[in-house]
């Protein structure tokens, strides 16, 4: 009786577990058909060309619907974001944060440099972007990225909180300004702002390199 009851257990779980992957593959199809008004800046596979709008592709669908329901709402200002977002519904934002977060991010190109000092430059600012994403600083409490955004810029969806991977540096700069300046965020308290507005200029630039970097 006992093995009769794990058998059926075991096949409910697979039963279970082969439904869940049918409606999410269902919710990553209709979300392609939901994304015309995305592609223009972010591209069809997520891949934005342009540097000022941050690349979709594999980011977690905890933060793409999180940041929807923000645009709509008006805790996140963006004129355009906010028009798109207001005729969405909640399953909207949901296929079309699983349609994203299933396709594969593109790394972002090497940069050219015109001499091997400029490429030395660019080197040191990377290793300082990345010993600030590792370990933060201590002695003017900015907190280490790595603790929310994972060793390898790729996040952590049960917290929403967003994959950084191969992000544009632009994208990235902007971001993190935007934050220290609070011009982002839900109110003066939020993580990101109290993190941001203790570095400067030339810290956010290192790390947006580092973690555009990052595979």
């Amino acid at each position: 009786m006992q093995k009769k009851s794990l058998a059926f257990a075991f096949i409910a779980l697979l039963s279970s577990h082969v439904h869940a992957e049918m409606a999410h593959a269902d919710s990553v199809n209709a979300g392609k058909t939901k994304i015309m008004s995305c592609i223009s800046c972010h591209g069809e596979h997520g891949n934005s060309t342009m540097a000022m709008f941050p690349k979709l592709a594999q980011q977690n669908s905890v933060y793409i619907v999180n940041q929807l329901k923000a645009f709509k709402s008006g805790e996140r200002k963006d004129p355009m974001m906010a028009t798109i977002a207001m005729s969405l519904t909640e399953n909207d934002m949901v296929d079309i944060a699983n349609y994203y977060a299933d396709q594969k991010i593109v790394a972002e190109p090497e940069g050219t440099f015109d001499d091997a000092e400029e490429r030395t430059e660019h080197d040191v600012l990377v290793a300082q972007g990345s010993d600030l994403y590792r370990n933060g600083d201590l002695k003017r409490e900015v907190s280490a990225c790595i603790a929310c955004h994972g060793p390898l810029g790729e996040g952590n969806k049960p917290a929403g909180f967003p994959a950084l991977k191969s992000q544009h540096t632009t994208y990235l700069i902007k971001a993190l300004t935007d934050f220290k300046n609070n011009q982002r965020g839900h109110h003066n308290d939020n993580m990101m702002h109290m993190i941001a507005v203790k570095m400067t200029e030339d810290e956010i630039k290192a790390v947006a390199n580092r973690i555009a970097t990052m595979k």
